[in-house]
């Protein structure tokens, strides 16, 4: 079975990313996963403030991943895997990687505009390291255009 990894945030690129993933798993029989991520805080608070923030982040971040389920699943019938992981992006996403070796491929979605972003940038330059093959779905691209991209397979 083909599984295809999504990042998602609250970002237009993932939501991009997620709707290939999506149509794409439908397309092949394939199923979702998708890795919701709890960024490090770039500051130190008391205890108990930090304790509340990191967790109100990873509640964001939880209720963000459901809210993206939710609709996968009522567009395919078929419920995604979720993992909510903190910590720096690039790490989180090569150990899940490691540790889900059937994982068909790394989906991400560039910017529209400029500079790809971070994720996409990060592993297009490591893509010869990773242990599937990475999808960059470009973020200029209308949901039609995505659509039919998912569908064919192209």
């Amino acid at each position: 079975m083909r599984i295809y990894l999504v990042v998602m945030d609250e970002t237009n690129e993932a939501k991009t990313a997620l709707r290939f993933s999506s149509i794409r798993a439908r397309e092949t029989g394939g199923r979702v996963h998708i890795l919701a991520l709890v960024p490090r805080q770039n500051f130190n608070a008391f205890g108990g403030v930090q304790a509340t923030i990191e967790r109100e982040a990873a509640e964001r971040a939880e209720v963000m991943a459901n809210a993206a389920a939710g609709n996968i699943f009522a567009e395919s019938g078929k419920m995604p895997t979720i993992a909510v992981r903190p910590g720096n992006a690039n790490e989180v996403i090569r150990k899940y990687l490691d540790e889900h070796g059937d994982i068909a491929a790394l989906v991400l979605g560039a910017h529209a505009d400029g500079s790809p972003g971070p994720l996409v940038t990060h592993f297009a330059h490591t893509a010869g390291t990773l242990p599937c093959p990475l999808y960059i779905i470009p973020g200029g691209l209308e949901t039609a255009e995505i659509d039919s991209l998912a569908e064919r397979g192209a």
